[in-house]
This record gives C-alpha cells, sequence and structure tokens, in this order.
C-alpha cells in the first residue's frame, strides 16, 4: 500500500488530523473514524484515540512526510479562518496584544528583521484551554500599531503534532529563521518526544518547515527539555535550553542545557550548567541571555522553587541572574533575583533594537490558571507592555518602553500638591497613565486605590507596621490566581509610582523601574475612578494622568 492509497482509504486528504511517527511507524489520527474502507479494516485501531497505525514497506522518504504534513496544515488552515474574527468582550486590551479568540500564552520569536519588529505568540486558537499550540504572528515598525499576519506555525507534522511551542528568532540577512520546540505526545499514555526544530522564512511571513535540528535529548534530561534561545558567542551560535535534569538519585532539578553551532543548522551538546543554585526547583523554563550596560544577565522562569512570600503559593516563578560566559562556553551564574512581584507575569521575552536598546515583552498571565472572566467572550490572557531595561546599581530596571508614550492622549489631567485623608479622581476611562508619589506613613497603611466603582477594586497599599508593599485585588470579579501578592519594603522613603491600566490590566512600575508588579484585574466597565486613602490626613504629592488609547 502507498502513502496516497492510505490516505484514500482513511477517508482522504480532509479525513486527516494528525500524522505522528514511532520509529518508522505512521501513526493517523482521523476526525471521522467511519470513513475508513475495507482496504485498512486489518490495520490496527485505537478507538479512543481515533488512530490508525500503518508499517509502510518501504519507508516513507522525507518528502512523503512533509506531504502528510502540508496535508494536515491545509486542513488546520481552513479552521483558523471561523476563528479570526477579534470577539468583543468589555475586558478586551485597547493597546496590549491579545488573541482574536483562544489562549494566548509565551511570547516567542522577537526580533527585528528587515526594518521591522517581528513578534509571535503561542495560542490555541479553538478554546480557552492548553492544547495543541499554534504560533500567531504580528509585526510593526513602531512598536505601537502591531499588524496581525497569518499564522506562522500549525502543529501539523510529525515533529511538532502537539504543539509548536516556545522558541527564538535569527534576523540571518535575508533570512528569518524560527527555532522552537516541537511537542509530540504517543499513545493513550501520552508519552512525551521532544525535539528541537527550525523553519526559515525569505519573506518574513511564510515559513517552511526544517522538522528537528536536535533529535536527542541530552545526557540525564527528561523530555521536559524546551524553549531555545539563540545566542551569538564570538563566531558562534549557543543554544540555551530550559531542562529539567534527573539526578542520579532520581531528584528532578532545573538547568540549563546549551549546544553550540557555526551554521545554525548542526548543533554539538556542550553541557549542562546552573549548578550555582544548587537543588533549585524541579524544572527551568524560557531561558534568554542578553547583555545591557555592560553586564551580561541571563533570564529563567524556575518551576517548583521556595517561595519568598506566604501569599504566593504556586509553582511557576521568574527571575533573572547576574551571569558569565567564558570563550569554552562555559556558562556561571549568580543569585536569582525576582523580575515581576505582581500576580501575572511568566516567560518573558527579549529583543534588541536597532539603536542598541534591550526590550522585554512577556506572558501576562500563569500556566495552569485558566478561568477567568473573558473566557465567556472565547479568549483568555494577553502579552505585558514592551519594557525597557537597563543595569543600575547592581539591578535590571524595567520602565515602559519610550515608544509608549505615543498612546498618551492629548488631555493631561494634573493634580496638585493636597492634603487629606481621602481624595477621588473620577478618570472616566479604564485605559491610563498615571504617575505619582506615595509618602511612606510612619505607622498603619495608605492606599492608592485603582479601577473602583465603590464595590469592585484593586488596592496598591503601603504597610508601614508590616514593612511591605502590597497589590490585593481581593475586591475584584473573581478570577484564576492567588488574591495578593507583597514586597518587602525596608527603606522607608516615599515611593514613586507610574501605572499602566487598559481595561482588565495593571502594570506598576516602582522607584523607577526597581521593582514592577503586574495584574490581570477584572472589574466592570464603571469601575473608572481612582482614590487615595488614608486613616489620618495625608500629604499626597502631584499626580498626573493621560488617557491611552
Amino acid at each position: 500500500m502507498t502513502l496516497t492509497e492510505l490516505i484514500t482509504a482513511c477517508g482522504g486528504n480532509d479525513n486527516l488530523l494528525r500524522a505522528l511517527r514511532v520509529e518508522e511507524q505512521v501513526i493517523i489520527e482521523l476526525k471521522d473514524p467511519s470513513l475508513r474502507t475495507s482496504a485498512v479494516a486489518e490495520l490496527p485501531f485505537n478507538n479512543q484515540l481515533s488512530q490508525l497505525t500503518w508499517q509502510p514497506e518501504p519507508y516513507l522518504t522525507k518528502q512523503e512526510w512533509q506531504q502528510l504534513g502540508q496535508f494536515i496544515e491545509a486542513n488546520q488552515r481552513k479552521q483558523l479562518l471561523e476563528v479570526q474574527e477579534i470577539s468583543a468582550s468589555a475586558h478586551r486590551p485597547t493597546w496590549h496584544i491579545a488573541p482574536p479568540q483562544g489562549l494566548l500564552n509565551d511570547p516567542n520569536g522577537f526580533i527585528y528583521h528587515q526594518g521591522e519588529y517581528h513578534l509571535f505568540y503561542q495560542v490555541y486558537p479553538f478554546d480557552c484551554d492548553h492544547k495543541d499550540k499554534y504560533w500567531a504572528h504580528v509585526t510593526s515598525t513602531d512598536l505601537v500599531s502591531w499588524t496581525t499576519q497569518r499564522i506562522a506555525l500549525c502543529p501539523s507534522d510529525w515533529f511538532d503534532s502537539h504543539g509548536v511551542f516556545s522558541g527564538h528568532a535569527v534576523s540571518n540577512n535575508d533570512e528569518l529563521l524560527l527555532f522552537y520546540t516541537g511537542n509530540v505526545r504517543i499513545g493513550e499514555q501520552r508519552d512525551r518526544i521532544t525535539t528541537q526544530c527550525l523553519a526559515t522564512s525569505q519573506d518574513g511571513l511564510h515559513f517552511i518547515k526544517h522538522g528537528p535540528v536536535i533529535d536527542k535529548l541530552p545526557p540525564s534530561v527528561t523530555p521536559h527539555c524546551r524553549d531555545p534561545k539563540l545566542v551569538r558567542h564570538g563566531d558562534h551560535w549557543l543554544m540555551l535550553l530550559g531542562a529539567q535534569q534527573q539526578t542520579p538519585d532520581n531528584q528532578l532539578q532545573g538547568r540549563l542545557a546549551i549546544y553550540r553551532s557555526d551554521d545554525l543548522y548542526n548543533w554539538s551538546y556542550r553541557g549542562l550548567y546552573g549548578d550555582e543554585l544548587g537543588q533549585f526547583g524541579y524544572m527551568w523554563e524560557c531561558p534568554d541571555l542578553f547583555e545591557i550596560d555592560g553586564q551580561l544577565v541571563g533570564i529563567i522562569c524556575p518551576q517548583g522553587i521556595e517561595s519568598p512570600s506566604e501569599h504566593y503559593n504556586i509553582p511557576h516563578h521568574n527571575g533573572y541572574v547576574k551571569a558569565d560566559l567564558d570563550r569554552q562556553d562555559k556558562l556561571t551564574i549568580g543569585d536569582f533575583a525576582t523580575l515581576d512581584f505582581g500576580f501575572d507575569f511568566y516567560a518573558p521575552q527579549t529583543a534588541e533594537t536597532p539603536d542598541g536598546r534591550r526590550l522585554l515583552i512577556g506572558w501576562m498571565g500563569l500556566p495552569d490558571e485558566t478561568e477567568q472572566p473573558s473566557n465567556q467572550d472565547g479568549w483568555l490572557h494577553q502579552l505585558t507592555c514592551l519594557r525597557e531595561l537597563s543595569w543600575e546599581n547592581g539591578k535590571l530596571y524595567q520602565r515602559p518602553a519610550r515608544e509608549l508614550q505615543t498612546l498618551r492622549g492629548k488631555e493631561q489631567i494634573h493634580v496638585p500638591r493636597l492634603e487629606s485623608s481621602c481624595h477621588t479622581l473620577q478618570l472616566d476611562s479604564k485605559n491610563y497613565e498615571l504617575k505619582t508619589t506615595l509618602t511612606w506613613p510612619e505607622t498603619g497603611q495608605i492606599t492608592l486605590r485603582l479601577m473602583d466603582n465603590g464595590e469592585q477594586y484593586c488596592d496598591f497599599v503601603l504597610d508601614a507596621d508590616n514593612q511591605r508593599i502590597l497589590l490585593d485585588r481581593s475586591r475584584a470579579l473573581p478570577t484564576d490566581g492567588e488574591l495578593v501578592r507583597e514586597i518587602p519594603w525596608h527603606s522607608g522613603n516615599n515611593v514613586d509610582i507610574q501605572v499602566l491600566a487598559d481595561r482588565s490590566s495593571l502594570e506598576l512600575f516602582i522607584n523607577g523601574g526597581e521593582y514592577i508588579m503586574t495584574a490581570r484585574v477584572f472589574t466592570p466597565e464603571d469601575a473608572t475612578r481612582m482614590q487615595f486613602i488614608a486613616k489620618q490626613p495625608q500629604l499626597w504629592q502631584p499626580t498626573t494622568f493621560w488617557t491611552l488609547s
């Protein structure tokens, strides 16, 4: 039986959902198993998975495997036509990136290439759930207005059949290269197969998949090995992968795996790194590595580390480390510091601008948290604003990218210095930028209440009695995730704060970007008030407010 005869006997091209490869066996998943003919009646068939197993003789060629993937991609793109319309929603952001429909997660492939910025993100377009991931694609020339392009990568081939997972992009002359993790699950037990894959494009819009460039796991690493980040180091390239190492005593610990290449196609394994942090979580995801202001900085998202706060009880964390990379590609890292202290920040990725700045964007969400009010409108999660990074006083600072100032409306509200125990400002918008300074209280608390309608709101609190800053969304509409986040605060100095709000999100930049708190905050459309609240009269500093659009 030829591949063409098999497909015909399985109901034709339109009946193909998935193609899997186990050694040289072909496993075909069918949309409608009743369309099978007697020609394949003797082949093994798994009714639960709707999968047929075929042992071709001779084995399928590379071209035949590619043909199978093209048939499946064509079917997937037909389905995508039904979910491209942007669903109406009171919670949909005005200027952040969000999916038209379905679930968004990690940003990917953030790169400046041939005169414009390319940004990809993982999406499952058909439901608010973590299922087979695609790469959505948006482009921009100004980092403010983003144009939606065709879906760049579909989970259509034997090496990425259960998801085009996170990765990075490289601009190589006229060619745009996408490196990503191909995710495959086999059988009812869903055994995981992980490879690192490549796709290329000459026009920046249409991509050709080349399949795995790394098809084996590093020694002692489980199939949790993913999220390639490409770094130029001297005359060659390095690929960093988030990895889970199984130790000789069967403990699981997060590490970074590093590979080396001279041509971006052929890769050799260099080793596992990160022992300096010891037993520091059971998996490290979404690595990044870049130099800024003379300091090499690494970013990781460790899972399962000890929480610094009683209010933080989930396994997913984010942070950065000082790093050093020698000529032999040996990576050493320093102590871990948190990037974002809020509720909803994960999987950040950075890119360099033509003028040498380093920008960061992250997923405004977390794994495992899928119940939000926007679900009723058919979409879930968004990306953060773009953040400009700098290295100051031994720390990584984040500030809103300067390009975002073009979103400011012409009308600017300036509230002068005033003294009172409570002051209310009616903003008439949930899309705004706010700059103010809060005076640290000698005792008790003072509160900046945001997105407030009297019943639902979010509080930013200076808590002098417990020497901490709190972000409390317990009075907002119900959503997955915890209700309070905190930053230990021992300085007692005034607190400068810049707030970017966009309908259902808050990003708070504290003391010039030394600390950040990001949150999805769902409140009704009329929750447009802001309040300064204290038990005793306070001298509130001048406040400036802009609407954003």
